[in-house]
C-alpha cells in the first residue's frame, strides 16, 4: 500500500491525477495530514465518500507509536522513544533550554559512520528512516507537547543516524517541514547536521528554502579525525574545508562547526590554534560540546577549567564559539547518547 504521508505535495498531486482524480485532491490531503494531524482518511470531510473508501484499500499510514519517555530532572528536557513498524527503535529529544524547545530528531535507525565518541554507532546501520517515520517524530513529540501548551521552536536532524546518508528521505522530509502547508517551520529553525559526507552537502544547498548547516569536526589534525570519525578516510578535513568554501551561504547565515571536547583527545590550545586557522574567512560559529560518557565508552570529559581555557582561546582570536549545555544528560539526551535499547517493562 501507499503511504501517504510519505509523500511531498507534489507527489500528492501526481499520485491522485494517477488515480484519475483531480491534482488538487493531493492537496486537500496533504493539509490534512499536516495541517490537521489527521490520520484517518474518513475524517477527510471535503473528499467525496467514494474517494475516501478507494483511498483506504490502497493507501495507509506510517505508523510510528511513542513506547516511552524519560523527563530530566535536571532541565526538563524529555527523551522520546518510538517504536517502528517493523519493531525497531528509535530516540527524539526536546530540549528544553530558557523557554525555547529544540527538537533532535534521527534520521536513520543506527549508524553506519561509526564515530567513536557516539553512542548511536555501537549499533551499526540498521535501515533508514522513510520521510513519514522522520516527520512521524515531529508530529507525535508536538501533540505530546500539546497537552502542556507548550511547541517545538526548532528542529535539528542531530539525532541517530548520518542525515546526508539518507539524503533523499531527508530532503522530502525537510520540503514538509518548511512548507507553510506542511508543518509550517521556518527554515530559519532548522539545521541539518553532517559528520561530513563532502559528496552530498551540495545537495542541500538545492531546496528552495535553504536550511541551516552543522557541521560535526571534532580535530584538527587527519589523525585525529580518522581515529575517532572514521568518514575523514574518505573525506579528510581539507577536503571538507574546501567544500565549505563553495557553499552558497545566504546572507546572514553561518555554518555550525560542531566539536565535541574529548580530554587529552582533542582539547589542547594547540587543537584551538589549529581550529582558528581552518575555519578563517568562513562564516561559521562554534558550538564546543563536552563529551558525554556513554556505557564503556573508552573517552572521558574534559575539566572545566580546561573547555573554559579552550572557548577563551577562541573568542579573544574572534570566533564566535558557544558553549553547548549538555540538555538531558541525566536521561541519556545528550549530544551522542542516544541508543534506543533500553526495556520497557
Amino acid at each position: 500500500m501507499m503511504k501517504i504521508d510519505c509523500l511531498t505535495k507534489k507527489q500528492l498531486r501526481d499520485y491522485f491525477i494517477s488515480l484519475g482524480e483531480e491534482p488538487y485532491r493531493g492537496d486537500q490531503v496533504y493539509k490534512w495530514i499536516y495541517g490537521k494531524g489527521v490520520k484517518s482518511f474518513s475524517e477527510m470531510t471535503d473528499l467525496p465518500a467514494k474517494l475516501q473508501e478507494k483511498l483506504t484499500h490502497i493507501a495507509s499510514f506510517t505508523e510510528i507509536r511513542t513506547l516511552d519517555y524519560r523527563v530530566s530532572t535536571n532541565d526538563g528536557s524529555i527523551k522520546f522513544l518510538f517504536l517502528l513498524e517493523d519493531g525497531n527503535k528509535v530516540e527524539s529529544v526536546a530540549l528544553k533550554d530558557r523557554g525555547r524547545i529544540t527538537l533532535c530528531i534521527s534520521s536513520q535507525v543506527g549508524c553506519r559512520l561509526g564515530c567513536e565518541f557516539c553512542t548511536t554507532g555501537r549499533i551499526g546501520f540498521i535501515r533508514n528512516l522513510s520521510c513519514g517515520e522522520i516527520l512521524g517524530q515531529v508530529i507525535e513529540v508536538e501533540r505530546f507537547l500539546k497537552k502542556s501548551e507548550d511547541t517545538v521552536s526548532n528542529i535539528v536532524y542531530m539525532g541517530m543516524g548520518e542525515p546526508l546518508d539518507n539524503l533523499d528521505e531527508v530532503l522530502k522530509s525537510l520540503e514538509i517541514l518548511t512548507d507553510d502547508d506542511g508543518l509550517g517551520f521556518s527554515h530559519r529553525r532548522v539545521t541539518v547536521s553532517t559528520a561530513g559526507l563532502v559528496d552530498k552537502i551540495d545537495k542541500l544547498f538545492e531546496i528552495s528554502k535553504q536550511v541551516n548547516l552543522a557541521v560535526s569536526l571534532n580535530a584538527t589534525t587527519d589523525r585525529v579525525r580518522d581515529r575517532i570519525m572514521p568518514v575523514n578516510k574518505r573525506f579528510n578535513i581539507s577536503n571538507l574545508m574546501t567544500k565549505l568554501r563553495t557553499l552558497p551561504i545566504q546572507k546572514r547565515k553561518r555554518i555550525t562547526i560542531e566539536y565535541v571536547l574529548i580530554k587529552g583527545v582533542n582539547d589542547t590550545l594547540e587543537d584551538a590554534k589549529r581550529l582558528i586557522k581552518l575555519i578563517k574567512g568562513l562564516p561559521v560559529k562554534v558550538n564546543l560540546i563536552v563529551f558525554n560518557p556513554g556505557p564503556g565508552s573508552a573517552y572521558s570529559s574534559p575539566t572545566e577549567e580546561t573547555v573554559q581555557r579552550f572557548q577563551n582561546y577562541l573568542v579573544e582570536n574572534h570566533i564566535t564559539a558557544f558553549l553547548r549545555k549538555s540538555l538531558g544528560k541525566d536521561i541519556d539526551g545528550a549530544c551522542g547518547q542516544l541508543y534506543a535499547k533500553y526495556n520497557i517493562e
